[in-house]
C-alpha cells in the first residue's frame, strides 16, 4: 500500500512542464476574459452586438455599408438604450463600444483554441493523468456553461422596453460562473505546479478558510449586482450613510418592497440602496474574517508558503477594500470605468489569494 502512494505521489510530481505552462495561461486568459466583460459592461457595450454567430461573428463588419446594418440592428434591437443613453451616438461612437463586445467575444473564441490545440498534443503523448483529465473536462463544463449564459445576459436587453441593459441577475449568473471557471483552473493549475503540501493537519484553520472563501464568493456575487444595477450611484459616499439624501430617500420612502421591484429594479432607488448596503457590510464582514484568519494561522506553526500566502491575502485585502473606497466615491454620474475595472480584478486577484492559502492546507490524499 505504501508503495503504491509513493508511486501515485511520483506520478503527480512528473506532470511536465508545458502541461503546467498551458494550464497557466489558462488561468491568465479567464483573468482577462472577466476584466474585459468589465470593461464591455461599464462602456454600454453588451448590447452592440444582437446576434450570436459563432463562426460568421469571428470577424466583425468589414466595410461602411455592413457597418450601418450592424448600428441600425443595435438601434432596433437595444431600442431602450440608444434612445435612453445613446439617442445622439455617431457611428464611429458605436464602433468603440462594438469593439469592445467583440473583443470579448474574440478573446473567448481564442480561448478556445488556445486550450483545444495543446489539450490534443498533451493528450497524444499521454501528459496528464486522469485526475488532470477529470477536472478539465469540469472546467470545459463551466467554459460552456458560461459562454451560454453570456448570451442569456444579453437577449436580456435586447428587444426589451423596460431595459436599458442586460438583467442584473443574469449579469450575476454569468459572473459566478465566470468566477468559478477561474478558481477551479486555479487550483487545478496549484495541484499540477504544487502536487504536495505540508500544512495539511491544520484542519480547524482550513474549514475557517473555506468560510472566508463562502463570504468572498457572495461578495462577489453582490459586486456583480452593484454593476448590473449601477446601484454605487445611489449614494456614492464613504465611510456614512447619512451625506447621501438618495440613498436615505429610497430606504425611507420605499420600504414596501414587492417582487415587481426586484425584478424590475430600474426605478427603484431601494433595491439598489439595499444592494449596496450589502455589498458594503458583507465587505467589513470579509475583512474581518480574513483578519481573524490571519492571525489565527500566525499563531500556529506553518510552513513558509502558507505565512508568506497568508501575508499576502491580507495585503491584497487592503489594497482591493481601498480600491473598492475610490471606485464608490467616483460613482458620480456613472460608474468610473478606471476603478470599476480595478476593483473587479482585486476581487479575482483576492480570490486566487485565498485558494493558495487554502490550497496549502489541503492534505495529500484530497482532490
Amino acid at each position: 500500500m505504501k508503495n503504491k502512494k509513493a508511486g501515485q505521489s511520483i506520478a503527480a510530481n512528473e506532470i511536465r512542464r508545458p502541461v503546467r505552462v498551458w494550464l497557466l495561461i489558462g488561468v491568465v486568459m479567464v483573468f482577462f476574459q472577466v476584466l474585459i466583460g468589465g470593461v464591455t459592461r461599464l462602456t454600454d457595450s453588451g448590447l452592440s452586438i444582437t446576434e450570436w454567430s459563432v463562426i460568421q461573428g469571428t470577424l466583425p463588419p468589414m466595410d461602411e455599408t455592413a457597418w450601418l446594418h450592424a448600428f441600425d440592428q443595435y438601434k432596433e434591437a437595444a431600442k431602450k438604450q440608444f434612445e435612453s443613453l445613446h439617442a445622439d451616438m455617431t457611428l464611429s461612437e458605436f464602433k468603440l463600444i462594438y469593439f469592445w463586445e467583440y473583443f470579448h467575444r474574440l478573446w473567448a473564441r481564442t480561448m478556445g483554441f488556445v486550450f483545444l490545440i495543446p489539450f490534443v498534443f498533451f493528450l497524444i503523448k499521454k501528459w496528464m493523468p486522469r485526475w488532470l483529465m477529470q477536472r478539465l473536462g469540469i472546467v470545459i463544463l463551466l467554459a460552456l456553461l458560461a459562454a451560454v449564459f453570456g448570451w442569456i445576459m444579453v437577449v436580456s436587453g435586447l428587444n426589451n422596453d423596460n431595459r436599458t441593459w442586460v438583467s442584473a441577475y443574469k449579469l450575476v449568473a454569468h459572473l459566478g460562473i465566470a468566477t468559478a471557471l477561474f478558481g477551479y483552473l486555479f487550483w487545478t493549475w496549484l495541484r499540477a505546479a504544487q502536487p504536495m503540501s505540508k500544512d495539511g493537519h491544520l484542519s480547524n484553520l482550513k474549514k475557517l478558510g473555506w468560510l472566508v472563501a463562502a463570504v468572498l464568493f457572495i461578495q462577489i456575487i453582490f459586486g456583480g449586482l452593484m454593476a448590473g444595477m449601477r446601484a454605487g450611484l445611489i449614494h456614492p459616499h464613504f465611510p456614512v450613510f447619512v451625506e447621501g439624501e438618495r440613498f436615505v430617500h429610497a430606504l425611507a420612502t420605499q420600504s414596501d418592497l414587492g417582487a415587481n421591484q426586484i425584478v424590475d429594479y430600474e426605478a427603484s432607488g431601494f433595491v439598489k440602496a439595499i444592494v449596496q448596503l450589502l455589498h458594503r457590510a458583507t465587505a467589513w464582514i470579509l475583512s474581518g474574517l480574513v483578519l481573524l484568519f490571519y492571525f489565527r494561522a500566525n499563531k500556529l506553526q506553518i510552513s513558509r508558503r502558507l505565512a508568506f500566502g497568508n501575508k499576502l491575502l491580507v495585503g491584497m485585502l487592503i489594497i482591493q477594500f481601498i480600491i473598492g473606497v475610490f471606485t464608490v466615491i467616483n460613482s458620480t454620474g456613472r460608474i468610473p470605468l478606471f476603478w470599476g475595472v480595478v476593483h473587479q480584478a482585486g476581487a479575482l486577484l483576492l480570490l486566487i489569494c485565498l485558494l493558495f492559502v487554502i490550497y496549502q492546507l489541503r492534505k495529500a490524499k484530497s482532490t
